[in-house]
């Protein structure tokens, strides 16, 4: 399994180093708003899973110490000439998701935005969000999922296959069943547009839900 997963890293690695032009120049309206609502409140010692191209980084408190890790030089590349552009000062690692480098109990909080449908094996992914978070800390995810709606749901299953060969992208991940294989609590769930983009807020253990 670890070896499929290396040779599947591998395969969406080289599509997104291939996309990462497009990728810098492409985010909508409606995404500008959902990040900026993601990233509000933020402080400390933070971790950006899956940075890209540096899509979030003007949403960024000016006061926090962001980390941002991806397994696309390319992407990266682009994510420091935002930075640079931005004049931020930002920790950039060529990093896989699944095996980070960091100790357990790092980071405050932890970042992803549409990072998952692309994770080969995305519960270990989050498994690694969680142990790098503090036990007090939350990870906050803005991603695109399967629909609930049998029909759309059923359609994006056919479509699937199509969006993995052009970009490496899963568009029918079951998300909300793999936060929970994780081992992570929803704290909160926001359902943006239909069931299919969500913000979600995780913590580590539900302790944090009893007052």
């Amino acid at each position: 399994m670890k070896i499929l997963n290396k040779v599947q890293t591998e395969k969406i690695k080289r599509r997104y180093n291939r996309v990462a032009p497009l990728f810098h120049k492409m985010d909508s309206k409606m995404m500008k708003t959902w990040r900026s609502s993601l990233l509000s409140g933020l402080s400390g010692n933070i971790l950006e899973v899956g940075i890209g191209t540096g899509a979030n980084l003007p949403y960024y408190p000016s006061s926090v110490s962001l980390t941002g890790i991806d397994f696309s030089p390319s992407m990266l590349n682009y994510a420091k000439l935002r930075a640079e552009e931005l004049g931020m000062k930002v920790d950039l690692i060529e990093m896989d998701t699944e095996h980070m480098d960091f100790a357990d109990h790092t980071f405050d909080y932890v970042i992803a935005t549409c990072v998952f449908c692309s994770v080969p094996d995305p519960i270990q992914g989050m498994k690694e969000m969680a142990r790098v978070c503090k036990p007090e800390g939350q990870i906050r995810l803005l991603e695109h999922m399967r629909s609930d709606n049998p029909v759309v749901g059923k359609i994006m299953d056919l479509l699937n296959p199509i969006t993995v060969r052009l970009s490496g992208a899963n568009i029918n991940r079951r998300t909300m069943e793999n936060v929970e294989k994780a081992g992570l609590v929803i704290e909160q769930n926001e359902q943006l547009f239909s069931t299919i983009v969500r913000s979600l807020t995780l913590i580590i253990t539900p302790s944090r839900n009893t007052p």
